[in-house]
């Protein structure tokens, strides 16, 4: 794509994000009403508390400065320039975004005290603490039917409240490993290579805001709350494709061994028999393009022979390409090796923008490989979809965060709240929620309730005092 066609696709886009903040600014937010009380932290919980809140929920935040999110602390993703602090970390306001946040002490009376409160004025309760923790708080679900018997609790624990693991502590990596999903990843005679990012996390989030909804509407059917015991680990399987069919249909072990390198949809030499990684096709690789950087690639997937031949013209007919051992997939397969080098040949001419056009012109499916920098400045798709919102983060500055990847037509999905900062929202929820006086917070930071005794008040928290 030339630089010129570039800039108008990207000005379109723009104007068609305008239009679609324009079209949902007057509509309803589906949990528009709905309370969640969020006592999450790190990814998963938190993930999906942060959808709740995009749905329209009131999300609240419940932290404690002296035992912070592990991604407040995580200085590795606060931004150049940005003083370090545990408001200024950029996974923690990724992960946090549409929700309010506030701090209080739940090992001692008082704080607990106001902590039931909340949660009986609320209609989601969701953590993602190992199975013993909220008991041990005195939260456990028995302990909020009294408070709500229609409450719906969310517990997100990476082995679930009931089992032999129930009371192991996990992360994302660890319940990805054990899951199976760390085992098939990786090269031919290679060790387990993970997936890079803890996806667990992600796809549990996920899960839980689905989970969430279907309690939520089970109780607005019938008017009674439940539990929902979601185990972090068990997502997993889902991801594991059709490995357990493989291994109770065709009595076989999943393993490495025959897998494809790179982007390939089968190993030269592999059998053609049974084959559950999917529909075998060739070529089906990323190759490099225009300028040999670290994301300079181009995935390119021939799903039949008129798409192979497609291909080929688009590539201006080379000799090569009408050897006989590529005219069809099995020779396509087998020589998969010197067909992947000459067609790298090829898109090393282009740049990987470039590659697509040409190869989605002729119904070649084809796109490049995009970092986080490409997805958020050079791709006109997102930016027509209306896939980031551009939010003033106090210490941040200006930040984009990913909205929700639907639309609906008669709702509004918006990110329009910035993460908080750590109990920026005391006075706002215990005033305006539970109608304490502005002496009575006043108190509750004295007495160790809302902030740890003898730990200074941040500036923010001061001016709110005042």
């Amino acid at each position: 794509m030339s630089e010129a066609a570039q800039e108008m696709t990207l000005h379109t886009g723009d104007q068609r994000q305008v239009q679609r903040k324009k079209k949902g600014a007057g509509l309803p937010q589906p949990l528009r009403g709905i309370r969640v009380m969020d006592f999450t932290w790190v990814r998963a919980g938190p993930w999906a508390a942060r959808w709740l809140g995009a749905l329209g929920a009131d999300v609240v935040k419940i932290e404690w400065p002296q035992n912070l999110d592990i991604l407040r602390q995580n200085r590795f993703t606060i931004p150049p320039g940005v003083e370090p602090g545990p408001n200024s970390t950029g996974q923690f306001a990724d992960t946090n975004a549409n929700k309010r946040g506030i701090t209080v002490n739940t090992r001692s009376p008082k704080g607990l005290d106001l902590v039931k409160r909340l949660i009986s004025i609320s209609d989601i309760v969701i953590e993602n603490f190992s199975s013993r923790i909220m008991q041990r708080w005195g939260l456990g679900y028995e302990e909020m039917k009294k408070l709500r018997p229609d409450i719906v609790y969310v517990s997100m624990a990476g082995f679930g409240q009931t089992g032999r693991h129930h009371a192991y502590s996990s992360m994302g990596p660890s319940a990805q490993a054990l899951s199976g999903l760390t085992f098939l990843s990786g090269l031919p005679g290679e060790p387990p290579a993970g997936w890079g990012w803890s996806y667990l996390d992600d796809t549990g989030g996920l899960y839980g805001a689905m989970c969430a909804l279907t309690a939520l509407r089970h109780r607005n059917a019938t008017g009674r709350g439940q539990h929902v015991d979601l185990a972090q680990m068990i997502t997993g399987i889902t991801l594991n494709g059709p490995a357990f069919l493989d291994r109770t249909a065709n009595g076989r072990q999943s393993r490495r061994q025959g897998y494809p390198p790179g982007n390939r949809s089968v190993w030269p030499g592999a059998p053609m028999v049974n084959n559950y990684r999917g529909p075998t096709v060739a070529p089906h690789n990323a190759y490099r393009t225009r300028g040999g950087g670290d994301n300079d690639w181009c995935v390119i997937a021939c799903f039949s022979n008129e798409e192979w031949q497609s291909l080929v013209r688009v590539m201006g007919s080379p000799s090569w390409a009408t050897e006989a051992r590529f005219g069809d997939l099995p020779g396509r397969i087998e020589h998969q090796e010197e067909m992947d080098q000459v067609i790298e040949g090829w898109t090393r001419t282009l740049d990987k923008y470039e590659v697509m056009e040409k190869c989605q012109a002729s119904g070649v499916r084809a796109m490049p490989v995009q970092s986080s920098q490409d997805r958020l400045e050079h791709d006109p798709q997102l930016r027509a979809r209306g896939m980031y919102s551009d939010l003033d983060h106090p210490v941040l500055g200006p930040w984009k965060f990913q909205n929700a990847p639907f639309e609906l037509s008669k709702s509004s999905t918006p990110i329009n709240r910035p993460p908080p900062s750590i109990g920026q929202h005391n006075r706002e929820v215990f005033e305006g929620l539970l109608g304490l006086t502005s002496q009575e917070v006043r108190e509750a930071y004295e007495d160790g309730t809302f902030w740890p005794s003898g730990m200074p008040l941040y500036p923010y928290i001061r001016e709110a005092l005042e």
